[in-house]
């Protein structure tokens, strides 16, 4: 029979793709999974050297599936599984002499018929593999003979397939193809086919059902409209229709219901509106002033700031200007022609002074006014309030207010989409409109926002009647009303959206509006009141705090700007604002929340010598939610986890994140004992000049910088060899090499430095160049990196460092360092010297510009990696250390990462790399004692080494740095009840003479850098003789 056949495995429809229920409803899943299978037959057939495809399944739609199709059908045999229904039938395809099989799932949309045939092209390989994006998983299996390799599909199935077929002697081929990477499982799935647009019938009918891009690029999906709402609302009852909003908040925002620590601004009181419910707006005769100066505006930013705020709410009445002539008069003394003028200066004054950011409610305005306030607040609100007309009849509580004209108000909503402005709008509830009309104003923002994503919140906000107003003795809206309506904004929004009730209006129903869906308590002050509302003092935070927990969720502070526009900051926030706002963020967008109880300390960052905010909690305290509990489960279970659950251990706030950290430690006992390890070492940068320009980096030199660190120098291979001797006598089994790559550096210079180092202590362990200069050494020297790495080892290498690593994501490596080694060549480099057989540590650097999804992926590659070789020794998280490094000294970076962040690193790493890596390093050059005591109670193991003369970290800013004697090591782990114990690079036992001389080390002697322009001009020296005798090679020494 010959050829090459291929196989598709089709599911039952109806149950399938089930973690798309947050964006598609049942009936719409089973559409979509029939759409994706017949797209990935259509590729099949349309392929040319394939010959037959097999559809496999147990219903009676894949068998009218593969009839439509041409495809023969294999009954799906209950009970074999998937793994026994391909084995029965590849067996019985190679007795029949087919030649090789191709295993495709029915989930891969995006494949054409050319893709299949890259596939094809090499099936001289017994086994080609096309590995999934995540987990581990394989989604194309090319066999050669059907039947040479037993299936493994499931968890980490593309390392099973290769193990399987590598054990029976087989040849395999790896294929990292984009087409076949991508099946759908998840929302972000179809987020990424839809921003892919291939040509297929899923893409198609997902358009056609409502499920897009929005203009931010994020997904928007399946959307009630307005009847369906109204039935919603109807039919159902209010606990239940509560229960279903619940559940949909609760896909978007886990277990977090944030606020925004502010303070309330009241530029002026004056307005030209006359709304018949407010008290906020008032005459000039019943002010003191026209106009806070900007004395005052700046009085009560700094008590803002100090009091730990983010946000300074300018909030003013519509153009005042335009109604009184005591507004004129005083914005003219003041030195303005408006009061956009005034609110543009007051903005940029807070936020220079203060570094507060600004949030702009001035009421209407033009497209020229979103223009000119873009660059001074990084978002604004508008209250649509009302999209009824009616409201503004005679009688209504708009009559006479034309700012609230409901198409006024939709044009400047509109207006700021148009300007790129993230922006807060809403409704206002119980002044006159009826459900329907809410409905309809509800779907009025929607639609917007379909339109531009720019509105990043919606508040439900309801009347309170206040005395001295025409609407005094109008009654207040029910909780009822509240709730429903709550609930329905909820279901016409989807998870994604935030829903804001105020808590001070509804102060005993605060459990309520987070049943009924809301996931903010918008801005809360701790320094001034709610001047729109004076008779509703903010609740205070403790109390906010505790009410949110009685719900169930965790109270986090938040910046005026929501996180999904904090991190398309490019398209949604005017670069003079980058600055500010990556100073207060985090790395999923959220407020930095690493303040110290002393406010004159300033906030934790790492290397900077200020005691934490906080120290995680020793007791049981905290129990994990059941989807978290699942993760961790998982992880211990020794399963690859998938990128969104590692992101969802990262997002851990408050007891999830004492959960977590205590599961890590009690996974690091059952691995690692209560040993806490560390190696005498010597750190020795034998330069600090650089050819790469990585915008992290303050320990590379090239110009000299007044405010970077130090001059540039090199050190002489003499100095290399006294260091390496010097260590070795004071108790070292370990010298660490590494330096930037020098312009003159070759690989000859590598391994002179290494013959240098072994020259001077042969029995010292030699752990140096990072994967970037062993790939620079090779190319210098015309060799492949195997091949260098073969020289290195004979000339005394031992180890590598797994530095350079940065993260593994060329999304952020082409920001931060475009011109190293993409993520590919790193891992590479790495899985080279496994293969030689040298080992090597593996790190990450974060904290600065990646998000949580970028640290998923980082570790997840790791993993990959480990498991393909098993060559890792530990892995080491490096939190960012900003204060000199020029990224952030530009404005590009957040301060490194926060304090909940760098113990969640380690915590998380332990889970999601076991138990392929079993040791867990903390750098207590980044972290201080207080960090490695936190560290260490959340799943590290390992200190790393005592690091004479470590430089990098100091070049950057920190605070610790030079060396952490035996003795100091060993005070600071038995302070936590934790056994100390030296340890060799590769965690064996040291010499006791090492031991011993480590603990009566004398003081190390002065160190000699030769100065670089120095070495420089040697060097010309030297290539002058070089070009006069060819001979003579040109070494950096």
């Amino acid at each position: 029979m010959g050829g090459s056949w291929a196989i598709v495995p089709i599911k039952d429809f109806a149950s399938a793709k089930s973690r798309l229920a947050g964006i598609l409803t049942g009936e719409c899943r089973a559409a979509v999974a029939r759409m994706m299978a017949r797209d990935v037959l259509r590729a099949l057939v349309r392929a040319p050297s394939i010959d037959r495809v097999i559809v496999m399944g147990q219903g009676v739609e894949q068998e009218q599936l593969a009839q439509e199709f041409g495809c023969d059908f294999a009954i799906d045999e209950h009970g074999a599984g998937l793994n026994g229904n391909l084995q029965r039938i590849a067996t019985r395809l190679a007795a029949r002499g087919v030649e090789s099989l191709l295993m495709v799932p029915g989930d891969l949309p995006a494949i054409q018929a050319e893709d299949i045939e890259r596939v094809l092209i090499d099936r001289a390989k017994d086994v080609t593999i096309c590995r999934a994006r995540r987990d581990g998983g394989t989604n194309a299996l090319l066999v050669s003979p059907p039947d040479c390799v037993e299936f493994q599909f499931g968890v980490d199935s593309a390392s099973r397939h290769e193990e399987a077929a590598s054990a029976t002697g087989l040849a395999v081929r790896i294929v990292d193809d984009d087409a076949f990477s991508r099946d759908i499982d998840t929302p972000d799935d179809v987020q990424a086919l839809l921003a892919q647009s291939p040509a297929c019938e899923t893409v198609d009918y997902l358009r056609r059902v409502g499920v897009g891009l929005t203009a931010d690029d994020g997904l928007q999906r399946q959307s009630p409209g307005k009847d369906e709402l109204t039935e919603l609302g109807e039919r159902s009852d209010l606990p239940d229709l509560m229960q279903s909003a619940a559940a949909i908040r609760d896909e978007g925002f886990d277990d977090v219901v944030t606020y925004s620590p502010k303070v309330f601004i009241p530029l002026t009181e004056l307005c030209r509106d006359v709304c018949h419910y407010c008290t906020y707006a008032k005459t000039p005769r019943r002010v003191e002033q026209a106009y806070m100066t900007p004395a005052q505006v700046l009085d009560v930013a700094r008590a803002g700031r100090d009091a730990g705020c983010r946000e300074a709410l300018f909030t003013l009445g519509d153009k005042p200007e335009l109604r009184y002539r005591a507004a004129r008069e005083a914005l003219e003394r003041l030195g303005y022609s408006s009061t956009l003028d005034y609110v543009a200066a007051m903005a940029e004054l807070v936020r220079r002074e203060t570094g507060l950011l600004p949030h702009i409610n001035m009421g209407v305005l033009s497209p020229d006014d979103y223009d000119r306030l873009r660059p001074l607040a990084p978002s604004m609100g508008l209250m649509l309030e009302s999209s009824s007309q009616r409201l503004c009849e005679r009688g209504g509580a708009h009559y006479g207010s034309p700012d609230k004209d409901p198409d006024v108000r939709l044009q400047s909503i509109c207006a700021a989409g148009e300007a790129r402005v993230p922006l807060t709008s809403g409704i206002l509830i119980g002044i006159g409109e009826s459900r329907e009309e809410r409905v309809e104003s509800l779907l009025q923002l929607r639609s917007l926002h379909e339109r531009y994503g720019h509105i990043q919140e919606i508040i439900i906000q309801n009347f309170v009647a206040k005395p001295g107003t025409k609407m005094a003795d109008a009654p207040a809206v029910t909780r009822e009303e509240l709730l429903w309506t709550i609930a329905i904004a909820r279901h016409a929004f989807g998870a994604r959206m935030s829903l804001q009730a105020p808590p001070n209006l509804n102060a005993d129903d605060t459990h309520e509006l987070i049943a009924a869906g809301i996931n903010d308590w918008g801005g809360v002050s701790p320094v001034t009141p709610d001047y729109v509302n004076p008779e509703s003092p903010w609740p205070h935070l403790r109390t906010l705090r505790a009410a949110t927990a009685r719900a169930g969720k965790f109270l986090a502070p938040r910046l005026t700007v929501y996180p999904r526009y904090v991190r398309a900051r490019d398209r949604w926030i005017a670069p003079e604002l980058h600055r500010d706002v990556l100073a207060h963020a985090d790395a999923e967008g959220l407020a930095r929340d690493d303040r110290a109880d002393n406010a004159t300390a300033g906030e934790w960052a790492v290397g900077a010598g200020i005691k934490p905010p906080w120290r995680l909690s020793t007791g049981t305290k905290g129990t994990l939610l059941p989807a978290l509990a699942a993760i961790v489960a998982r992880a211990r279970s020794g399963a690859t986890l998938e990128v969104d659950e590692i992101r969802r251990l990262f997002a851990s706030r408050g007891d999830d994140f004492d959960a977590v950290c205590r599961a890590a430690d009690e996974l690091r006992r059952e691995v690692a004992g209560d040993d806490v390890t560390y190696v005498v070492n010597r750190n020795i940068n034998y330069t600090n000049v650089c050819i790469y320009k990585c915008k992290f980096c303050a320990f590379s030199k090239g110009k000299t910088s007044d405010h970077l660190r130090g001059k540039p120098y090199v050190v002489d291979l003499d100095e290399v060899a006294r260091r390496t001797e010097e260590a070795w006598r004071r108790g070292a089994t370990e010298v660490c090499l590494q330096g930037g790559i020098h312009p003159a550096y070759t690989g000859k210079t590598y391994l002179e430095i290494c013959r240098a180092a072994q020259g001077a202590a042969p029995d010292i362990h030699i752990h140096a160049f990072s994967p970037l200069e062993v790939a620079h050494g090779a190319r210098t020297l015309g060799v492949t990196v195997e091949g260098f790495l073969r020289r290195l080892k004979s000339a005394g290498l031992g180890t590598l460092p797994g530095t350079a690593a940065e993260i593994l994501d060329d999304d952020i490596r082409r920001i931060i360092c475009a011109d190293k080694l993409d993520t590919r060549e790193w891992l590479d480099v790495l899985a080279a010297a496994h293969g030689v057989g040298l080992r090597t540590t593996s790190t990450i650097m974060f904290g600065h510009l990646e998000t949580t999804v970028h640290w998923a992926r980082h570790l997840l590659r790791l993993r990959a990696l480990q498991r393909a070789t098993g060559g890792i020794t530990e892995f080491v998280p490096l939190p960012y250390v900003h204060m000199e490094a020029p990224m952030h000294l530009r404005g590009m970076s957040r301060p490194g990462p926060t304090y909940r962040e760098a113990i969640l690193m380690h915590a998380v790493a332990r889970l999601a790399l076991h138990p392929l890596i079993p040791n867990i390093q903390v750098s207590w050059v980044k972290m201080g004692p207080d960090g490695v005591a936190d560290c260490l109670r959340a799943g590290a193991n390992d200190l790393g080494g005592t690091l004479m003369n470590e430089s990098i970290s100091r070049a950057a800013g920190a605070d610790f740095g030079q060396e952490l004697s035996p003795h100091a090591m060993n005070e600071l782990i038995t302070s936590l009840h934790r056994n100390p114990r030296q340890r060799t690079t590769l965690y064996g036992e040291p010499p006791i003479g090492q031991i011993i001389a480590s603990g009566e080390a004398a003081e190390l002697e002065p160190v000699f850098n030769r100065d670089a322009r120095e070495f420089g001009a040697s060097l010309t020296t030297r290539a002058t003789n070089a070009s006069a005798d060819p001979r003579v090679a040109l070494s950096p020494w």
